[in-house]
C-alpha cells in the first residue's frame, strides 16, 4: 500500500518516520486482520497510521528542531519554485495533527469528505470544518512577501498560487 506510506509521509514530514509508522501500524493490524473487512483494510490501517502518529506527537516525540533562518549559502540561488512549495509544506507540518491529516487527506489524496470521515472516524460536519481551518491557517502561515515582492498565496486546494490566480 504505497498510498499509506506517502499519506503517513505527509502527516510527518520524515519518511523514515512514515515508514516506521507504517510498519508499527501494519504490525498492529496483523493481529485483527480476520476481522477486517476487505473493503475496509486500507482505511483500517490508515486509522492505526494516524492512532500512532497522534500518540508520538502527544508523547512529544521530536527527532529535528527547525531553525527561523537557514545559514548562507553562497552563489545564486537557483531552487526557484522550491521555496514556495518548502513554505507550504512547513505551514502544513506546524498544523495540529486532526487538520493535517484532513487537508491531506482532502488535496493531496483527493478523498471525498464522507471518505475522510469515516476513515477518521469524525463526522463530515467536523471534516469540513477542520478543512476550512486548516486551509485558514495555512494562509495565514505562508501569505509572506515573495522574491519579487509580491505576496504569496494559498489556493482552495492547499497549494501556492500561480501567478495571475485569484488568491
Amino acid at each position: 500500500m504505497p498510498a499509506v506510506l506517502r499519506w503517513a509521509h505527509l502527516l510527518t514530514g520524515d519518511r523514515g518516520r512514515a515508514e516506521d509508522l507504517v510498519q508499527h501500524a501494519f504490525a498492529a493490524t496483523y493481529r485483527h486482520w480476520r476481522r477486517i473487512e476487505p473493503g475496509g483494510a486500507e482505511a483500517y490501517v490508515r486509522r492505526a497510521v494516524l492512532n500512532a502518529h497522534l500518540s508520538s506527537w502527544r508523547r512529544g516525540w521530536r527527532s529535528e528542531e527547525t531553525v527561523p533562518e537557514l545559514p548562507e549559502r553562497p552563489g545564486p540561488d537557483l531552487t526557484g519554485g522550491v521555496d514556495e512549495r518548502d513554505a507550504v509544506w512547513t505551514a502544513l507540518a506546524a498544523l495540529p495533527p486532526r487538520q493535517r491529516a484532513v487537508l491531506v487527506l482532502r488535496y493531496y489524496e483527493d478523498l471525498p469528505e464522507a471518505e475522510i470521515a469515516r476513515v477518521l472516524d469524525i463526522a463530515p460536519g467536523t471534516v469540513k470544518s477542520q478543512a476550512a481551518r486548516g486551509l485558514a491557517r495555512l494562509r495565514t502561515l505562508v501569505l509572506r512577501p515573495g522574491a519579487a515582492g509580491r505576496a504569496m498565496s494559498v489556493t482552495e486546494a492547499g497549494r501556492p498560487a500561480a501567478e495571475g490566480e485569484l488568491r
